[in-house]
């Protein structure tokens, strides 16, 4: 297994890492809309919470040599399934034509107030 960390998305917030390697398989850890630079959680609607959470885990993927294109399985945690159009108005920007299995639960409370958080699997070598 191989530790994926990477300065382009926010640092870890508990004892974990950002994303593992384990043979041809990236698990990256549930990502919340903090920005990287400021370390701070983005304010403003489920919309732009998304978008920042997508870039997140797309930094992930790039330092462990992926694309969003990779990703197998999404798994989508919100605080209010009412969101659930806007969401996919946002995700099927990022995944148009590539279409991952994915997962969409309401939970009570998400980390630091976040609206969403957002973990996946990705396979690094899609020909395989």
């Amino acid at each position: 297994m191989k530790i994926i960390q990477t300065s382009g998305a926010p640092k870890a917030i508990g004892p974990y890492s950002q994303a593992i390697e384990a043979g041809n398989f990236i698990f990256v850890s549930g990502q919340i809309p903090i920005d990287p630079a400021t370390g701070e959680l983005v304010n403003g609607d489920i919309k732009k919470q998304l978008r920042r959470v997508l870039d997140n885990i797309e930094a992930v993927l790039m330092a462990a040599g992926c694309t969003l294109k990779n990703i197998v399985k999404v798994t989508v945690f919100v605080v209010d399934l009412k969101s659930f159009s806007e969401i996919n108005e946002v995700y099927g920007e990022y995944f148009n034509e590539h279409r991952p299995a994915r997962s969409f639960v309401e939970v009570s409370a998400l980390p630091k107030g976040s609206q969403i958080e957002i973990e996946v699997i990705a396979v690094k070598d899609v020909n395989k």
